[in-house]
C-alpha cells in the first residue's frame, strides 16, 4: 500500500499526538504494521504490540497519577529517513505524599521510502530504576 504522507504530516500527526498521549489515543496511519519499538524496559514488533503499549501508558497514568504530563519541545527531522522528538514526563503519584515524578528523555523515529515510521526507540536520561525511585519521595 502506498503512503499518501509526507514528512511534514508525519512530522504534524507526531506533534498533535504526542503531548495527549496519556489522555487519549495516538493515530497509528503514520507506522508500518511491523514497527519495532524499544525503550528503556519494553522491545517488541507490531503494530496491535504497538497499540498495547499506549493503551497500557495511559492505563497506567490514570490509575498511579493524579497528574500527568507528556512535554514535547520539539519534532523534527533529524536525518534524511529520521524523526526526533525531545520530551519531559512529568506527574504526581496518586500517594499521600504526592510523589513527584520527572525525568526526560527522546523519541528516535525512523521513516521509509513511503514516509510511514517502521523503528521507534526512546532514550532516557535516567535508568528505570532511579524513575521508580522517585515515587518514595516526597513531593
Amino acid at each position: 500500500m502506498e503512503s499518501q504522507f509526507s514528512v511534514e504530516h508525519v512530522i504534524k500527526t507526531l506533534k498533535e499526538d504526542l503531548p495527549t498521549l496519556f489522555e487519549k489515543d495516538i493515530s497509528y496511519q503514520i507506522y508500518t504494521q511491523d514497527i519495532y519499538f524499544k525503550d528503556p524496559v519494553n522491545t517488541f514488533k507490531y503494530k496491535f504490540n504497538y497499540r498495547i503499549i499506549f493503551w497500557t501508558l495511559r492505563f497506567h497514568a490514570r490509575l498511579f497519577f493524579t497528574q500527568i504530563y507528556f512535554d514535547v519541545h520539539e519534532v523534527y527531522q533529524s536525518a534524511e529517513d529520521t524523526i526526533l522528538a525531545k520530551w519531559t514526563v512529568r506527574g504526581v503519584l496518586r500517594v499521600p505524599w504526592k510523589a513527584g515524578l520527572l525525568f526526560n528523555g527522546y523519541s528516535t523515529y525512523k521513516f521509509n521510502q513511503d514516509n510511514l515510521i517502521y523503528e521507534h526507540i526512546d532514550t532516557w536520561d535516567r535508568k528505570p530504576g532511579e524513575i521508580l525511585r522517585q515515587f518514595w519521595q516526597r513531593g
